[in-house]
């Protein structure tokens, strides 16, 4: 896939299928800023991926530091021609009953409200260049809903909406933002999880194993590319045969 004088921010690009994102992306060309909250990691990766990718500490829940970044990427990069947000975290599991209400909150904050942030940011970016590719990191659990994963469950139902939303109010403009449902896939978002939420997980995938980051990374590149030219508004499968809609 070819990406050669096209720019791209990947958040959560430091590590797992953000990583993968911008590894593919890099290889067909693209400049890039790698966002996380871990800088030393993204500027490892960052380094490692080369082509004079920068490496940028950003925290998606906040507003304020996405404005930051965004102004950060735009003045080294040139412009913003793709944004794929892979940021992300899990929370805990427990019962709807048991769930601790902050810690309902700090998932919505960054897992919806961090997708807000960002799209948010890069909108205005890709109108006035009158291109963009946006491509928004869901999960098949926003389709299903996760016994003991609630506040995750519902943070990527929402994911889903907004990428719709988006989609339409910008299919007048060379912008397609879609969003794509993983199964899990074995990166360090498990660390997050309770082993029995890790088996539940495993058990509904029908190809019987977890989800590899270089296949999500091979779907959302496509997504980001110039040949994604109609398609807006929508949401890939990558469940594994999971997804029954």
């Amino acid at each position: 896939m070819d990406f050669t004088n096209r720019t791209a921010i990947v958040t959560g690009g430091a590590q797992g299928i953000g990583e993968a994102v911008a590894a593919r992306l890099a290889a067909g060309g693209a400049r890039l800023a790698i966002w996380d909250l871990d800088l030393d990691l993204a500027e490892r990766t960052a380094q490692r991926l080369g082509g004079g990718a920068i490496a940028v500490r950003v925290d998606i829940g906040d507003w304020s530091s996405v404005q930051a970044a965004t102004a950060q990427s735009a003045d080294a990069l040139g412009r913003i021609d793709i944004m794929v947000n892979s940021a992300g975290i899990a929370g805990a599991n427990a019962t709807v009953e048991d769930y601790p209400v902050d810690e309902f909150r700090r998932v919505v904050d960054i897992n919806l409200m961090g997708t807000f942030h960002v799209n948010k940011a890069v909108v205005p970016h890709m109108r006035k260049a009158d291109y963009g590719r946006i491509v928004n990191i869901a999960s098949v659990a926003g389709k299903e809903g996760n016994p003991n994963a609630s506040a995750y469950s519902a943070s990527k139902a929402a994911v889903i909406g907004l990428t719709k939303s988006l989609g339409k109010e910008l299919a007048g403009a060379n912008i397609a933002v879609n969003c794509v449902t993983p199964a899990a896939a074995r990166t360090r978002i498990f660390d997050q999880m309770k082993q029995e939420h890790i088996d539940y997980m495993l058990s509904k995938i029908p190809r019987g194993r977890f989800l590899e980051v270089g296949e999500a990374a091979s779907m959302i590149a496509w997504l980001c590319t110039e040949e994604n030219s109609f398609t807006t508004g929508a949401v890939f499968d990558l469940s594994g045969g999971r997804a029954t809609y």
